[in-house]
């Protein structure tokens, strides 16, 4: 196997995230931007259906994409770039008849899809939506590859134009045509379309000029990596929607479509860890594979902790001591019940700024990775089910879900330090990280109490607007007395842009 040619990059991992992170933050805003206004558009039956069917897409999109979006980023840093063009071209085929056979599947098991979940109108949503993942799946793998040849820019253009695409033909196909999920869909469709031909420009850009050469990779080897990925992200998909399943299946579609609009972890967040991820991971696969000193990428593990705690601590208790506020802003007074969930979910988020993903996939052990998914899938639906029975209460459900994932993230850090031969305390600089969380909690505490004690009647815009900033100004004001430096993450952004 021939090693990938060494190319001189002006471009530090902060800037490559930078760029990868911008990409997520369009996919993540339009997604709020688009949940906001057709929850104002849609009644709760229509909106809880909606999103009914991106559950059940989301959820079958694990298992027909067949791990092959995880093969890029992990086999392209180790081929020349003639290699890597028919590398990308031979995912790309597979990728297009997986798309083909989700298509299908889908509509033939609509009928029961719908007896499932115990709502008859998904019937139809999903006939509808059945051709949309033909167009859809050829589209995943250009994270990897963007993020393997250091074009992280050209990612971030490719997803703000197809989120684009689809918050523009979703919404004006309901405002056009009618307030209902299936006018919704065919907007989505329209869309879909689109985003498969402008995927495909995008894959071909670090390839421009370059003759292919075949490729010494065979299927089988790429399965042999890839389908433990799909086992564990079946099992990861199992552990995630056994809260939707049961709060849909026993709740009806109204409580689901509070639970939906609720149980969301920030943009933020996702933007933050999916970009370290996608960053990560080639250079992770690399280093690994070229066998090189790992201390190397201990301390890039432990800066990228740091980071990643300085940007999204501050956030992610902003937003849990503005829950209230925030939801009653996105999704309108009748859906504050969404309030309590929201606050769940965000606990989550305090804990997965973790990116475990790269290290363990890099040393190719996928085989643990898909066996601890396996293990808290099945207890999950066992304990959810009783939950429900002994329960009869939804919020006991999002609680179980935020307990089994923190359980998972523990068992992670442990086992990726004894793949590093490291402790765990010198793997997370825990004492950095608590001090994060405990100077942006009483920061964000006293910002809120003076703003609501002497601006009381403040509109939600208004109040939420001024805690922020004066949280803002608390925090860098006072960051000196904690030695916290939160302008770090953003001087190697003003110093490329100058």
């Amino acid at each position: 196997m021939s090693k990938i040619t060494n190319n001189k990059t002006t471009n530090s991992n902060t800037i490559q995230t930078f760029w990868v992170a911008i990409g997520s933050f369009s996919s993540f805003l339009l997604a709020i931007v688009s949940s906001a206004i057709l929850s104002r558009y849609f009644d709760k039956s229509n909106y809880g259906t909606y999103k009914q069917i991106i559950y059940i897409y989301t959820t079958l999109l694990v298992v027909f994409s067949a791990g092959l979006p995880k093969v890029y980023s992990y086999f392209l840093p180790r081929y020349t770039l003639s290699e890597g063009k028919d590398l990308v071209w031979k995912l790309t085929k597979l990728l297009l008849i997986l798309g083909m056979s989700f298509s299908i599947s889908l509509f033939l098991l609509s009928g029961i899809i719908a007896n499932v979940l115990n709502n008859p109108d998904l019937e139809q949503g999903l006939k509808i939506f059945s051709p949309i993942p033909f167009f859809l799946l050829p589209t995943l793998g250009i994270e990897g590859i963007m993020s393997t040849y250091k074009k992280n820019m050209f990612l971030a253009i490719y997803n703000v134009i197809s989120r684009l695409l689809m918050l523009v033909f979703i919404i004006g196909a309901v405002m056009l045509v009618n307030r209902t999920y299936t006018s919704a869909i065919l907007g989505w469709m329209l869309a879909a379309i689109f985003t498969f031909i402008s995927a495909m420009y995008f894959k071909n850009i670090p390839f421009k000029g370059i003759v292919k050469t075949k490729v010494d990779l065979s299927y089988s080897e790429i399965f042999k990596y890839s389908l433990p990925l799909v086992v564990a992200s079946i099992a990861g998909v199992a552990i995630r929607s056994a809260d939707q399943f049961y709060i849909s299946r026993y709740f009806g579609e109204e409580i689901f479509a509070e639970f939906s609009n609720g149980f969301i972890q920030l943009p933020f967040v996702g933007m933050v860890t999916v970009s370290a991820g996608v960053v990560l991971m080639p250079i992770f696969s690399k280093i690994v594979y070229e066998d090189k000193e790992l201390s190397g990428l201990i301390l890039t593990w432990r800066n990228t902790l740091i980071k990643s705690a300085i940007i999204i601590y501050p956030i992610v208790l902003f937003f849990i001591f503005n829950a209230k506020s925030f939801i009653v802003l996105l999704y309108s007074s009748k859906y504050v019940n969404s309030t309590i969930y929201f606050q769940i979910i965000l606990i989550l988020n305090l804990f997965n700024i973790i990116v475990f993903a790269p290290l363990i996939f890099a040393f190719g052990k996928t085989k643990f990775y898909a066996t601890l998914h396996i293990i808290f899938a099945i207890v999950i639906w066992i304990l959810d089910y009783y939950l429900v029975i002994y329960f009869h209460t939804p919020i006991i459900i999002a609680i179980s879900s935020v307990v089994i994932s923190i359980l998972i993230i523990l068992i992670l850090l442990i086992y990726s330090s004894k793949l590093l031969n490291v402790s765990t305390f010198k793997l997370v600089p825990f004492k950095h990280i608590f001090a994060i969380f405990l100077h942006s909690s009483i920061m964000g505490i006293i910002s809120k109490t003076i703003i609501v004690y002497f601006f009381p009647k403040l509109n939600n815009v208004l109040s939420i607007g001024m805690i922020g900033i004066l949280f803002l100004i608390l925090l860098i004001s006072t960051s000196f007395i904690v030695k916290i430096d939160y302008l770090s993450v953003i001087k190697p952004l003003v110093k490329f842009f100058k």
